[in-house]
């Protein structure tokens, strides 16, 4: 691809504006490519050719083909049809605020959905809501929507809704084929515990198309899973199925210990692994991420337990212990765990009492700052980041849906 040549290639009709005095508005244009995608809103205050030039849609193109960009970390504190999300650029600790999805004022109290990004655009899929047209009220529903925003636009889009509503579900994008695979789910709702319905159902969305397609089923009911691609294999981990009570009066999930495969070119026929962990072990599995690994010989599956990191191997069907976490929190359920370019992130926010009164209740204890521990596994080595957050609520990781998306 060559470079652009004129303003026209960035759809501005105006041929007389500058970039950067002095050189040619190609390489001015390549030149402010580079600039990191957080800093963008703040430089287009800077002259009019800027402001057109960062509101181009062309840029992200531009970035796509010449600029290596880091891996961005988007985060959704609640529901994104009524708070904004936030991308997070932790190499350069800023913030960038996304707008909010467009709202329907049926349903409301959005959780357990699950974001993916292919390319330049970053999609919402399904989840647990409330919708005031149902009865009882007080009892979440399945959604079957699907959302995009598209970053050369700013602006988000409703694509065709999924076959089967669903939310808890495993979700992963095809890589380099611009599909989406979702498998498993139910109606599962932050608020209910085990209640709620569990599905078996797959199907795959094509972006081209904007059609969803059903695929064979999982082998079980399965709901609260994590899904992700291994080559063209699509794995799907872990989650519940059927719930039990105790003392005939409290719902408890029954939690998987197993692991199933479906590899998409040989008609999509799924393959059972065994158990990865004896009894007693662990209850259920902990947060996974998946280590983009370049040129290691498999890649790295990572799972946070109790303040340790584990990763799986493959050839035993188990899970290896890694490393501690040097600064444990209370519960790993309020731990953000992500990998972005090649490193595992935790994020934990800190509260920091105020010590000009030592009366104050904990209700005054505010989340002041984020601890970012970041582990590099070729290297064994840790190190850490702090933040500040710009949520004006609590950050509950618990219920917040995070993303990362190259720009």
């Amino acid at each position: 691809m060559a470079p652009p040549s004129s303003f026209e290639d960035f759809g501005i009709q105006t041929l007389t504006l500058t970039l950067i005095p002095g050189l040619p508005n190609d390489l001015g244009a390549l030149i402010l490519a580079f600039v990191p995608y957080s800093h963008h809103s703040r430089l287009k205050s800077t002259c009019r050719s800027w402001r057109r030039f960062f509101s181009s849609k062309a840029l992200i193109s531009l970035r796509q083909n010449y600029v290596v960009a880091p891996q961005l970390l988007c985060i959704f504190p609640q529901d994104p049809s009524i708070s904004s999300p936030y991308l997070f650029d932790p190499k350069n600790l800023s913030w960038c605020p996304l707008p909010p999805m467009p709202c329907n004022p049926h349903v409301y109290g959005l959780s357990n959905f699950i974001s993916v990004s292919v390319g330049p655009h970053l999609y919402v899929l399904g989840g647990s809501l409330f919708d005031t047209r149902s009865f009882p009220l007080d009892r979440p529903s399945p959604s079957s929507s699907a959302f995009r925003f598209d970053f050369a636009t700013f602006s988000w889009e409703s694509l065709s809704p999924m076959i089967t509503p669903r939310g808890s579900f495993a979700c992963a994008a095809v890589p380099g084929c611009g599909k989406i695979v979702v498998a498993g789910g139910g109606s599962r709702h932050t608020m209910f515990g085990a209640a709620g319905s569990r599905m078996s159902s797959v199907e795959m969305y094509d972006i081209v198309k904007d059609e969803w397609v059903a695929l064979d089923g999982l082998p079980r009911f399965r709901a609260g899973c994590v899904g992700f691609f291994l080559g063209r294999e699509f794995w799907v981990m872990g989650g519940y199925g059927e719930s039990r009570t105790v003392s005939g009066v409290f719902p408890v999930d029954e939690y998987y210990k197993d692991a199933v495969v479906m590899e998409l070119k040989n008609g999509g026929r799924w393959r059972e692994l065994g158990d990865m962990w004896e009894e007693g072990e662990r209850r259920r599995l902990g947060k996974i991420v998946v280590v983009d690994n370049g040129s290691w010989d498999c890649p790295g599956i990572f799972m946070l337990d109790r303040g340790e990191i584990f990763r799986y191997d493959m050839t035993s069907n188990r899970w290896v212990k890694e490393s501690c976490v040097p600064r444990k929190a209370s519960d790993d359920a309020s731990v953000g765990f992500v990998a972005l370019d090649g490193e595992l992130h935790l994020l934990t926010l800190l509260s920091v009492n105020d010590s000009t009164d030592g009366r104050r209740s904990r209700q005054h204890k505010r989340p002041t700052t984020l601890l970012i521990q970041i582990y590099h596994p070729r290297k064994r080595t840790w190190r850490s980041l702090i933040a500040k957050p710009p949520f004006h609520q609590p950050l509950d990781f618990r219920t917040a849906v995070l993303c990362t998306i190259r720009l």
